[in-house]
Order: structure tokens, then sequence, then C-alpha cells
């Protein structure tokens, strides 16, 4: 018989996983059971700071008030009609989506990866209804060591052989150039490009920044070559980075934005296509949905974060903790680190090698109570949650300059 979860320890939990669960993902050895705020509790009830948030999907912390508040009001009402009836919360979740990213119409989905393949699917439709590309010629450009999800689309585009051996055959129309290269973009252009599709900042290949500029010179040569700029903003936006997108730390407004994990506030899964009129409105009824897209809970949770957002606090916090952020980070270089990358509460820390792997570094870290995650190689990210501590913070990086200085 299976003991009750209750009477159960970590390790007996991860044991039976094994069995029964696909081994798609490689945890760090923790079970978490209870969280709050910027902490997270295992099941014998020791605690741990969260340095991960998710992947930012929790830019809000664990369970925030507010946020936990919308979804039980809305749970005592309505949960899910489908798209087949209108609800009473979409509406005002789209209207001031909207305004806050100042674009025109939403397309509500659940996931980032389905928010990028319903991008996709938007950018093709308006290649052929809108520019005239021939059908079935319309391409994408991309750029190399991206990350936007792992359906067989998204990875047809990959550059992560991990993501894409033994997945194949892949969808073709993609066109892959380097990051942060605006020459190798203007060449893969031509007649047949319906959009570039990037993000603004590159999380899964280690928070790569591009150069001052980049965003920029995206923008004015897909406005000048008459394609679509889409930015993947479903771990860079919505505050992470200190601006609610991190695309405007250039001024830049894409023709269209996916966004995702933070606008499910760590409840349930949100995710939006938000774009110019234009665009989102070469679709018509019955050539795309989900059933649970645009539920009235995720509306309403998502209507929440949005007036979070509304306020500024977090884009400041972003702003201000950043710069404790980073200054910690400064005093490791040479101590074990050799190399970082931060924007906001976003970093990417590149390990000595002989020190150890980032999977090496993130178990140390777990074991001294700070939870974080790598990348590629020895390197770790660190994204907090934005409610984190300015103590907090040192305290991590603290920990991070024990294990580095003490070894394994």
């Amino acid at each position: 018989m299976t003991a009750p979860a209750s009477a159960r320890t970590s390790a007996d939990l991860i044991r039976a996983e094994g069995p029964v669960l696909a081994h798609n993902y490689h945890p760090l050895p923790v079970v978490v059971a209870r969280a709050e705020g910027t902490w997270v509790e295992d099941v014998e009830g020791r605690r741990y700071l969260d340095m991960l948030a998710g992947y930012s999907a929790l830019n809000f912390g664990h369970r925030h008030p507010v946020l936990i508040e919308a979804a039980h009001r809305q749970l005592d009402q309505l949960t899910l009609t489908s798209r087949a009836f209108h609800n009473d919360k979409l509406a005002e979740f789209a209207e001031r989506l909207a305004e806050l990213t100042g674009l025109d119409m939403v397309l509500p989905m659940n996931t980032g990866a389905e928010a990028v393949e319903s991008g996709i699917k938007v950018a093709r439709k308006w290649a052929y209804d809108v520019k005239g590309v021939p059908a079935d010629q319309a391409t994408i450009v991309v750029a190399a060591e991206n990350f936007h999800g792992r359906t067989t689309t998204i990875v047809s585009f990959s550059t992560d052989e991990t993501a894409r051996a033994g997945f194949g055959p892949f969808t073709p129309g993609f066109r892959i150039v380097p990051y942060n290269d605006l020459a190798a973009l203007e060449a893969a252009v031509d007649e047949t490009t319906a959009a570039v599709l990037i993000e603004p900042i590159q999380g899964e290949a280690g928070v790569i920044i591009p150069d001052a500029g980049y965003l920029a010179g995206v923008r004015e040569l897909t406005r000048r070559k008459g394609c679509l700029f889409i930015a993947d903003e479903i771990q860079s936006g919505l505050g992470r980075t200190g601006r609610t997108l991190a695309v405007e730390h250039e001024a830049v407004v894409p023709d269209v934005l996916l966004l995702g994990k933070a606008l499910g506030g760590g409840i349930v899964p949100v995710s939006a296509v938000v774009a110019r009129r234009e665009v989102l409105g070469v679709l018509h009824p019955g050539e795309h949905g989900s059933t649970f897209g645009g539920n009235p809970l995720a509306a309403a949770v998502g209507t929440a974060v949005v007036e979070l957002l509304e306020t500024g606090e977090f884009q400041r916090r972003a702003t201000e903790l950043g710069v404790v952020l980073r200054d910690g980070l400064t005093e490791l270089v040479g101590r074990g680190v050799v190399g970082f990358r931060a924007r906001g509460l976003w970093a990417g820390v590149d390990v000595d090698p002989a020190i150890g792997t980032g999977r090496e570094i993130s178990e140390r870290l777990m074991r001294e109570g700070v939870l974080a995650k790598d990348t590629h190689g020895s390197t770790i990210r660190l994204a907090p949650p934005l409610t984190i501590t300015a103590d907090e913070l040192r305290s991590a990086v603290g920990t991070l300059e024990k294990v580095l200085t003490q070894g394994a």
C-alpha cells in the first residue's frame, strides 16, 4: 500500500517518482511542500530561499496575498466556460493587458509554448493575408541558442541537440542566425519573411543580454523590410528586468508580444499573444482556439497581475535590488566567478569550471538553504521573486560565495 504523502519523507517521495513519472526533468533533490513569499519549505520542514522563482513564473513570490485573494474570489463564482461562451472576466483582462503593453489586441492561451506556437501561426497568416507571401512559403527568422519551448515545431528551430535529437522530422520554414548580429539578420530576411522571433534577453542560454542598440536595430530592420517583430518576453517580461518589458530598455514596441509565466501569478498557467490590431485581426472563428485559454479563473488572476504591475512597484524593486545583486556578484569575480550578466533581478553567473558544474554548484547551494538552477556547463541562473528583500539577496550572494570558496 502507498503511504499517505504526509507520512513520506523527501527520499521516499523522490524514489516514488521514478517508476511512475516520465524522466524528462532532472530536479534538484528537494521536495517542496509549502511556500510563502521568497521562502519554500520541504517535507521535513527545512527552509530554502527561492532564487529561481519558477523561471520567472513566480515574479510576485509564492502565494502573493493579492493574487491568492483574486483566485479564491473567482473560485467561488466560476472557473471555466470554454470559449464557446463569453465570461464576465475576460474583457477586463484583455483591456488592461493591452493597455499595459501599449498594444491593441490579446489572444489568451495557457502555457508559454502555446503562446509561441500561436504567435507563429498568426505571423504566417498575416504573411499570406496581408503581406502577400505565396501560400506555404512564409519563413520566420530566429536566433541561435534560443529557447521558446519544447513542442515539435519549436524544437525544429532550436540549436540545442538535447531538445532536438530523436524528435524529427522537423517543421520547415525557419532560418537561424546568430543572436546579437544585425548583419546576419538582415541577410536572412527576404520577401518571404513573415517575422523575426527573438528573446530580448536569452534566458536558457545563460541570461545573454544583447549589445545596446540591437533591439532597436531589429525593430528598424523589420519595419524597413516589411515583416513582423515578435518579442518572446515569457521569461524576461512583467517586471523581471526592471521594466514591464525588457524591450522597453531600448524604447522598442514590437508588433507581437509573447507573454506567459508570471502572467499567471504562480497560481494558474496563463499566456497571451498581444499584438497590433492589424496583426491579430487576421484570425477568424475556427482558425485557432483553446478550451482553457481565457478561462475566468485565469482572467481574474491575470487581471490581478496586471494591477500589481500598473503600480510600478515591482519594476522599481527589480531595478533597485538589481544593483544589490550586481554589486554582490562583482565582488565574486575572480573568486570562483569568471563572469556574469545581469539585468534587473536576473543574472547568469559563470562559475570557474574547476570548482564545479552548474548542477554541482546548485546542489551545494541547496544544501546551504538556497535554491537556484544551472543552465549549461558551469553557468547558474539567479531569478529571485521580485518581492525579495535586500538582506535576503545579500544572504543568497553570501551563500554563493561560501560554496564557491569552500568548494565541495
